[in-house]
């Protein structure tokens, strides 16, 4: 498959540049701002913003594949720059009039249940699903295809093509992003909504604004969060440091974790190597081995003489063995096939002796 490519026909030369790249949408700026006009605060949630960034590539991988399946002369790739640019202008345009429609629509509908959705996923979702139904052919409004997981792995491929090839940078899907998510956000709850009569007041509320953006401090991040996320952002950062969650000694990034735990940490949970029901931290096997050393010799010595000795015989014959066990090296074994070695070892000896 081709990778996707601009069209260098001149009827997108000013909406597609060199190598496929995309102009941004951008408003009318309408007349010059004169002093009595307010000028608004730039920032919003830049994990917002980023989130919404990442969903729009397999968006785009859905639009092409749907509209190309069955077609032999088109592949994704070969609608890719076109597609890109309406969904684009399609999920701009319909943006700019939510909150417009939104009002409009909460005070002809006084139902509850039928409130506008809130959350900017969710939102745009909508808007690219609506722009995708005008593009499927037959195949792609078919409903089995439409849940079969051949889509969504042709979907998947894309997608990952279109990331080897950057053809669509995640910088220039977040500018993107930016603007679909001021113009949604019904309750300003991911940007600022702050206005003021000049510049100078603005500069003074954006340098403690809550949606300034900073960069997270745990080193080896470069998540740049607004201030009002950075504690929910720390509390998941892989790259902090904290304490081993099974509290061994160990700190360490919360990336590894999971291996440490399940791997390295003495702490990590194992069951009774000599078959008891005991469950206990790595660390503690040595102490667990000697306070439930009669136990395991039970265990090794039926399993030695199958059913030779009664149960009287092997508790007598378990109590022989530790008195004779001068060096300790029964409660040294860690695991139930050299403890049967140094049991066989030590009844050697006995039968000898005697």
């Amino acid at each position: 498959m081709d990778p996707p490519a601009a069209d260098p026909g001149p009827a997108k030369a000013e909406a597609v540049g060199p190598q496929g790249e995309m102009d941004l949408p951008v408003a009318d700026p309408g007349p010059v701002r004169t002093e009595s006009e307010l000028v608004q605060c730039p920032y919003c949630d830049s994990e917002a913003m980023h989130k919404l960034a990442q969903f729009l590539l397999p968006g785009l991988a859905a639009v092409c594949v749907d509209s190309t399946t069955g077609d032999l002369f088109r592949s994704p790739s070969a609608v890719a720059v076109d597609l890109r640019k309406e969904m684009v202008d399609h999920i701009t345009q319909k943006s700019e009039t939510f909150i417009a429609d939104a009002l409009i629509e909460s005070e002809a509908n006084q139902n509850p249940e039928n409130e506008m959705p809130d959350d900017p996923y969710e939102i745009v979702s909508i808007f690219m699903d609506d722009f995708s139904s005008t593009k499927r052919n037959i195949i792609g409004h078919v409903s089995g295809w439409l849940l079969s997981d051949s889509r969504d792995d042709k979907i998947d491929d894309f997608v990952q093509e279109m990331e080897m090839t950057k053809f669509w940078p995640l910088e220039r899907r977040e500018a993107i992003a930016e603007i679909l998510l001021k113009n949604v956000d019904l309750k300003t709850k991911f940007h600022c909504p702050e206005k003021y009569e000049n510049e100078e007041r603005l500069a003074d509320h954006k340098a403690q604004c809550s949606f300034r953006p900073v960069t997270c401090p745990n080193e080896g991040c470069r998540a740049k969060v607004s201030v009002r996320c950075m504690q929910d952002h720390d509390a998941a950062c892989l790259f902090k440091i904290i304490q081993c969650e099974q509290n061994c000694e160990k700190r360490l990034l919360r990336r590894d974790m999971d291996r440490h735990c399940v791997t390295v940490c003495a702490m990590r949970p194992m069951k009774c190597p000599f078959g008891c029901d005991s469950s206990f931290p790595e660390t503690n096997l040595g102490e667990h081995c000697s306070e439930s050393l009669q136990l395991h010799l039970l265990k090794v010595l039926q399993a030695i003489h199958k059913k030779g000795f009664t149960a009287d015989q092997l508790k007598d014959r378990a109590l022989q063995l530790e008195k004779s066990d001068d060096h300790g090296k029964l409660a040294k074994a860690r695991d139930a096939r050299s403890l049967t070695n140094i049991v066989k070892d030590l009844e050697a000896k006995m039968k000898s002796s005697s």
